[in-house]
């Protein structure tokens, strides 16, 4: 194989943080129009819940809880790193489906989510996805994983994660369907299940063993599904490559809706 030419040092991901506004509320207090009483003494035990004179009706001082990205529960929410501000979203119908829907997220200075590309359609793997995702099985991993690495057989379409333009992203042969593969690796984003991050998509080191798999990426739709892989459409993912930011220290999140909305 020959030697990978990187375009681009891997960059350094920033840490992000997710600030809270607080809010002040001023009580104004008139100047009463003569002195108080001073006959009737106050009572030394006011009842529960009584408020004291001159003391703001309280209020709740817990801070909101952080917005979620759409579609997401707060299970799957936990899991994205707290300096991450883009999620690419891949949603399967139903655990068992090989066809999904892809949205680019991002999230604002304030902490909102919102949409930044798609929603594109794409594919998963043949018997759809997996929990424990294992060489072979022809599922496709869920959870929530960083995305920093790219490359494939044509030139750069922009990227500003590290590209790596090789001869050796060339397939041959057919999909599942009978659909031809050639320049299903002309553009491809390594999605970091069971692989070294900050690596040409095509190492082959495996930290989990070969037996989970790996070799798991986002590349070009061929028509049908894949192995274990995601594929969009050239165009959705060319608009993707260069949208990924890494110092917005991106991430996949993948699975069938129901289990992403845990």
């Amino acid at each position: 194989m020959p030697a990978f030419v990187r375009k681009g040092a891997p960059a350094l991901l920033g840490a992000g943080t997710l600030c809270a506004a607080l809010l002040l509320t001023g009580c104004a207090h008139p100047e009463p129009h003569a002195p108080p009483p001073t006959s009737a003494p106050a009572a030394a035990n006011p009842p529960a819940g009584a408020a004291r004179a001159g003391e703001a009706e309280a209020t709740d001082a817990r801070p909101a809880a952080p917005p979620r990205i759409p579609g997401i529960g707060p299970v799957t929410q936990a899991r994205v790193p707290d300096g991450t501000t883009q999620a690419l979203v891949v949603t399967g119908d139903t655990e068992n489906s090989n066809t999904a829907t892809v949205v680019l997220h991002q999230r604002a200075p304030g902490g909102r989510w919102y949409e930044a590309g798609g929603p594109w359609s794409a594919h998963n793997a043949l018997k759809g996805w997996t929990a424990d995702h294992s060489a072979g099985d022809l599922r496709t991993p869920i959870g929530v994983y960083r995305i920093g690495d790219a490359g494939g057989r044509l030139p750069d379409p922009g990227a500003r994660i590290p590209y790596d333009e090789d001869p050796e992203f060339a397939i041959s042969g057919t999909g599942f369907l009978g659909e031809s593969l050639e320049g299903s690796f002309d553009h491809v984003i390594a999605i970091d299940y069971n692989r070294v991050p900050g690596r040409t998509p095509l190492d082959k080191e495996r930290p989990l063993g070969a037996g989970k798999g790996g070799g798991v990426w986002i590349h070009v739709d061929h028509g049908g599904p894949t192995q274990a892989c995601v594929t969009l459409h050239r165009d959705d993912l060319r608009t993707l490559l260069v949208a990924l930011d890494p110092a917005a220290e991106p991430v996949v999140v993948m699975g069938p809706a129901p289990v992403l909305a845990r």
